[in-house]
């Protein structure tokens, strides 16, 4: 029996039963794909709580996706404030601040200046978004993948505190433990920061259990900034996870996507052996917010290529 492990990506979330029923649905509607008639069994890596005090309200994610109407409430609590950036070791610093300039991020916290850069369209502006959802967004993708990538000590509420990247990986390694005891094939379809922690995990991490295929979508995996953290084990010639991905490697992007669209073909930075062996993907999508992981899961070609390695 084919088995899907989830894992989804920046920013909070419902929970993680929810969730998982948002992708499901999204991958069947319009005659997609239905896991569950289709006998494949799947489950959700959830680390959301590992960053936010509670879970988001369903309506509220689907606000942010662009889904529902836009008087639908975000809570302060989701809003990421940048207090963390002070005080970083000075390559931590340098990191981050790289980031933040091709993200043009400093732009977005000057209410008057992305206002007019939407009136104008200046060159930055690659999608319209309305403001607060680029501040919130971008803040919290920023803040997500410093506090993995560098093992950063965090509660998100009182009794709790995990050191992300040990948390993380241990999740995702016991998910793909319960996918590798199914007869297969065993496909990791991850999302956003999620697949900078499914290569991590492939690639880094020894206990790892082996996939038999991995679908990255709207990765921020051609960032050079996210890329050296993930060194020396990640090199030019060989960043292909080869011990631990049986299978082939497919990027799935849109290339008006905030996050992945800053370098979305990666093929060329995960070689194995010297040689391009990832199958980079442009699906675009609709509307203003395009890294939405529903807008993507509706994709015909990323569905078509799930259902070959699924072998439906």
């Amino acid at each position: 029996m084919p088995h899907v492990t989830f894992i989804h990506g920046i920013a909070n979330k419902p929970p993680r039963e929810t969730l998982q029923r948002i992708w499901e649905t999204a991958l069947a509607r319009d005659s997609g794909i239905d896991l569950n008639d289709s006998g494949v069994t799947n489950n959700m890596v959830y680390w959301a709580d590992c960053l936010y005090e509670k879970p988001m309200a369903e309506e509220a994610y689907e606000s942010a996706a662009g889904l529902a109407g836009p008087d639908v409430a975000v809570s302060p609590q989701d809003t990421v404030d940048q207090a963390w950036r002070q005080d970083l070791p000075a390559n931590e610093k340098a990191m981050v601040d790289q980031l933040a300039a091709k993200l043009k991020f400093e732009m977005m916290l000057d209410d008057a200046v992305v206002e007019t850069a939407d009136q104008i369209g200046i060159e930055y502006e690659r999608i319209p978004l309305p403001g607060w959802l680029k501040k919130r967004m971008m803040a919290a993708f920023l803040r997500d993948v410093h506090h993995y990538l560098y093992n950063v000590r965090f509660s998100p509420r009182p009794g709790a505190t995990y050191q992300l990247q040990d948390e993380i990986r241990m999740r995702l390694v016991t998910a793909l433990r319960e996918g590798a005891s199914k007869p297969g094939p065993h496909v990791l379809i991850s999302h956003s920061m999620g697949t900078v922690i499914s290569y991590d995990c492939l690639k880094r991490v020894p206990d790892c259990p082996p996939v038999d295929a991995l679908i990255t979508i709207g990765s921020p995996l051609g960032i050079d900034e996210v890329q050296d953290p993930l060194k020396p084990e990640l090199t030019s010639h060989d960043g292909f996870p080869s011990a631990r991905l049986k299978g082939p490697w497919i990027n799935v992007y849109d290339s008006l996507d905030p996050v992945a669209g800053l370098d979305p073909n990666i093929a060329n930075d995960y070689k194995r052996n010297g040689e391009k062996v990832i199958v980079d993907i442009n699906e675009q999508n609709w509307g203003k917010w395009r890294h939405d992981i529903t807008k993507y899961l509706a994709g015909r070609k990323l569905r078509g290529k799930l259902q070959e390695l699924l072998g439906l």
